[in-house]
């Protein structure tokens, strides 16, 4: 599929009818809806309307990667919703604009989401600057804006009544559920490196206390730009008593990060943990990558598929496309964002669960979408849900779900502990359902 500045995509349909088929069913429908008062035939034909999602993608820039996946996902998710009939009995259209990953240009892809497209609703935007920037004019516009991010800046408050990430889970739950593994398990001492924006904020500002409560001790924190495209000069900056290196790096050069980090310390390393951003969409099998055999990696959900996987499990993966390896079954060199993109699957699958619960109908009920959202709680496990069950906080506007502690092992990710949403929880930092629309 060649990607355009815009466009509009459905999910796959049933088999076509045949012209006979079609013929006497428009002769149907033409007989008993010439018996129907004409208010009831206009109410029809709008109910026919389809819903229509805004997805902001990240087709140009540092998150090109990500977009171009997180659009697969949907497209794949609203495919099969549409195929169990839809939303309130509504086909539901994906109408896709390249916001560049630039917060300005996201901004005025939400207005033509509003204004132009007539999009019920805007969604996927996963850089944390991104939504930062655009979410703001979200609140302007009374445009629901679902984000996949994966940011604190969602449950701390800073955003708005409007915005919600209710389909993956935000770094500070994720640092929550690794620091006691760091520190039990691998060292005390922690040398984090990290993008020097937003994202890289909300590990620098939530590991450090994370790590103290477990016992350990953060000894150096290393910001590079996520714009970075040789990184020698920053492995000297840690320290000699580091036991751990936490890293977590985004953007176009992070295969080239991995290598540069393995060819600084050679066979003498500490231990390392990172964060799969540092190799999404990245072959683990690329030369050079063959230190990291033994280390360790959170993901948001398993790149490879695991001996106990669950057949809904299989289902979600076998609609995206993904092989065992975690890449496309087109294409074994292109790799998946298989940690982040299934919060695009499952938050389409809570829009529906909003929307039917809502009665959506048309963008009237846009404030009522977004109640029917706070007000939802468990998230089970299953078809709709493949990462986990989860639990929801309206309050926050954030999902808790579980994280996965994977080691690299013959050269593949297995999961070494899965923890618990439960054990990801944190205290409330905001209520957005005490805010006004």
């Amino acid at each position: 599929m060649t990607d355009t500045p815009s466009k509009r995509l459905s999910g796959a349909s049933s088999a076509l009818p045949t012209r006979r088929q079609a013929l006497k069913t428009l002769a149907a429908g033409a007989g008993a809806a010439a018996t129907m008062p004409l208010w009831s035939r206009y109410a029809g034909a709008q109910s026919a309307e389809p819903i229509r999602i805004g997805f902001g993608k990240h087709a140009t820039g540092i998150g090109a990667a990500y977009g171009r996946w997180y659009e697969r996902t949907s497209v794949a998710a609203l495919a099969k919703i549409n195929a169990e009939g839809g939303i309130n009995g509504r086909q539901v259209e994906l109408v896709t604009e390249d916001d560049g990953t630039d917060p300005k240009r996201a901004a005025e892809v939400l207005e033509k989401f509003a204004s132009q497209s007539k999009c019920d609703i805007a969604f996927g935007t996963l850089f944390s600057h991104v939504v930062i920037g655009a979410a703001p004019r979200a609140a302007e516009l009374k445009l629901p804006y679902f984000v996949v991010s994966e940011g604190h800046h969602v449950a701390s408050g800073m955003l708005n009544r409007w915005t919600l990430q209710p389909g993956i889970t935000d770094v500070k739950s994720q640092v929550t559920a690794m620091a006691p593994f760091l520190t039990n398990t691998l060292g005390k001492k922690v040398t984090m490196i990290y993008p020097d924006y937003g994202f890289g904020y909300d590990h620098r500002d939530n590991l450090t206390p994370a790590i103290t409560a477990a016992g350990g001790e953060v000894v150096a924190q290393i910001a590079i730009p996520p714009t970075e495209t040789s990184f020698t000069k920053y492995f000297p900056k840690i320290p000699r008593d580091t036991e751990v290196i936490y890293h977590v790096m985004v953007g176009p050069a992070v295969l080239t990060f991995v290598k540069e980090m393995g060819e600084f310390f050679g066979p003498s390393r500490p231990e390392i943990f990172g964060f799969i951003d540092s190799l999404e969409a990245v072959d683990l099998s690329s030369p050079g990558l063959e230190f990291l055999e033994g280390t360790y990696f959170w993901e948001g959900m398993p790149r490879y598929l695991q001996d106990d996987a669950p057949d809904y499990v299989k289902a979600y993966r076998d609609a995206v496309g993904i092989d065992a390896n975690g890449a496309s079954t087109s294409d074994g060199a292109d790799v998946s964002t298989a940690a982040h993109m299934f919060g695009c699957w499952e938050t389409l699958h809570i829009i529906k669960a909003g929307m039917e619960a809502a009665d959506y109908k048309s963008t009237d009920d846009r404030q009522a979408l977004i109640e029917a959202v706070e007000a939802m709680t468990d998230m089970p496990a299953g078809p709709d849900h493949p990462q986990g069950a989860k639990r929801f906080n309206g309050k926050t506007h954030q999902v808790f779900g579980p994280q996965y502690i994977s080691k690299v092992t013959d050269g593949k990710l297995v999961v070494a502990e899965t923890v618990d949403y439960e054990d990801t929880l944190y205290p409330d930092e905001v209520d957005y359902t005490t805010m006004s629309f």
